[in-house]
């Protein structure tokens, strides 16, 4: 097929291969792995299978490039990185239709991703110039100053839940820094990186950007213990960060960035909106990717007096949202992305249950069915001290818990290991203010939830991250201050 047809790449019939120093390759050993589709369940393509040795060859190949790239015009990084921007405008439909498939998640929803993707490309393109150093008045008669200086060979590891958008916005910023790249897509949804790779490939010069799968945890620990890979940018699992965080330090002393997950808290007061609050919590619950993602305001903490009014209208929506596959009409929700993940989501469910949680939508024990669907669950009259109140379910549950006062909203709000987003309704001005500061998370709505804008910083506090993306803060992230003095004479 081709993308005239608007459907673009077939997974079955295409040759998928790794992007390593330029070149379209196999994996050693022409070693290959299955990807699902999780809409039926059933085997979707057979993808490249990258060893330690193929994570070597494009991180050699990523290194020989790096000086060439490091000292080129940033002017000329910034055109690359446009032009790779409108590369993937070209192929909206079928990067979007490679995401529905190994994702499982509405085609209407990653046709918004993608176009999300060359905007945030764009926008650090048109930042190349921001990376300034400073002159800095140290001492009389003599200069002192600093610029910003790449890392070198970067490495990118991505979730599944947004796979075309994260495998093209977030290589940006490190190519325009003026770092070579090696973008590892995760194992469960890696169509999308690897087509890109296809497509870019002529438009980047030979090792400042490559494209590796692979089906187990090789690849990545390969790519993480490199000694030549001296910065890792990872969006995942806590537990996942963690395991690169120690391969890192044992290997080395690298730079590692964190987006990791959510246990976000939407804080409803007795004076709030109630209709927004509903579609505030439908929005941020992220129903389209089934709940699977680390910003989902999984637990609203609703005050004593509005709890069963609020209780009530969300049963209602949830009544409506729609489970399908991503090219259903009308599908406003899809699969997990597993069987062994729609399990652990189950078994939160049966957890709550036992714990004495109300299941007031839903179906503790949902009939099996082709691909890996869960319906949409709300559980009411949930303690703080409940497992699913204080783990991430990554699946479409929302808790709803009560509170009576505003410093108890507060406390239970950030009573859980992660930070990364919290919600506030309010009409009060200063409560507003108040509670959004007293929030430990990195990333705070007033009367909205989910909504990204481009240019703020997004990341958490705690076991949800380290450092910040999607803006000026992610560019110089990828850079190191080098300091010089000249004395003179």
């Amino acid at each position: 097929m081709n993308q005239a047809d608007g459907r673009g790449t077939d997974p079955v019939a295409h040759d998928w291969r790794l992007l390593s120093g330029g070149r379209l390759t196999k994996a050693a050993g022409d070693a290959t792995y299955d990807v699902e589709n999780p809409a039926t369940g059933r085997p979707l393509a057979q993808v490249p299978d990258a060893s330690a040795a193929d994570v070597a060859n494009a991180v050699q190949a990523a290194d020989e490039a790096s000086a060439g790239w490091a000292g080129a015009d940033v002017r000329e990084r910034a055109a690359v990185v446009r032009r790779l921007a409108d590369v993937l405008d070209e192929h909206v439909e079928e990067i979007a239709r490679l995401d529905s498939l190994d994702g499982g998640f509405p085609l209407w929803m990653m046709r918004k991703d993608i176009g999300t993707a060359g905007d945030r490309m764009r926008m650090f393109a048109d930042w190349a110039l921001h990376l300034r150093g400073e002159t800095i008045p140290s001492s009389p008669g003599n200069v002192h100053f600093t610029e910003r200086v790449p890392f070198g060979v970067v490495a990118r590891i991505i979730a599944y839940n947004h796979p075309g958008m994260f495998g093209a916005s977030k290589i940006a910023a490190p190519l325009v820094a003026g770092n070579t790249v090696v973008l590892k897509p995760s194992d469960l949804t890696p169509l999308s990186a690897l087509r890109l790779g296809e497509l870019w490939a002529e438009h980047v010069p030979a090792g400042v950007l490559s494209v590796v799968s692979g089906s187990g945890p090789e690849t990545g620990d390969a790519l993480v213990r490199h000694p030549a890979v001296r910065r890792i940018a990872f969006t995942g699992s806590p537990q996942t960060g963690r395991a690169i965080q120690r391969a890192a330090a044992e290997s080395g002393v690298k730079d590692v960035s964190l987006e990791l997950g959510g246990k976000n808290a939407l804080v409803v007061f007795p004076d709030a909106d109630l209709d927004a609050v509903v579609d505030g919590a439908v929005k941020g619950m992220n129903f389209p990717f089934a709940g699977q993602s680390c910003g989902s305001t999984s637990r609203v903490l609703a005050h004593a007096d509005v709890a069963a009014d609020l209780v009530e209208r969300l049963r209602e929506r949830l009544a409506k949202v729609v489970a399908g596959g991503p090219f259903d009409d009308g599908v406003t929700m899809g699969p997990l992305i597993s069987a062994a993940h729609r399990d652990r989501v189950a078994g939160h469910v049966r957890t709550a249950l036992e714990e004495g949680a109300r299941l007031v939508h839903g179906d503790a024990e949902p009939e099996a069915a082709a691909g890996h669907y869960y319906p949409a669950t709300l559980l009411d009259g949930v303690r703080p001290d409940m497992r699913v109140a204080r783990t991430e379910v990554f699946g479409p549950v929302i808790s709803v818990l009560t509170f009576r006062t505003e410093q108890e909203a507060v406390d239970v709000a950030n009573g859980v290991d992660f930070g990364l987003t919290a919600s506030v309704y309010t009409r009060d001005f200063d409560r507003a203010h108040r509670v959004a500061r007293a929030m430990r998370a990195g990333y705070v709505w007033v009367n909205d939830t989910s909504t990204h804008f481009i240019g703020m910083p997004f990341g958490g506090v705690k076991d949800s991250g380290v450092g910040r993306e999607e803006s000026m803060e992610e560019l110089l992230g990828y850079t190191q201050v080098k300091t010089y003095n000249l004395v003179l004479r």
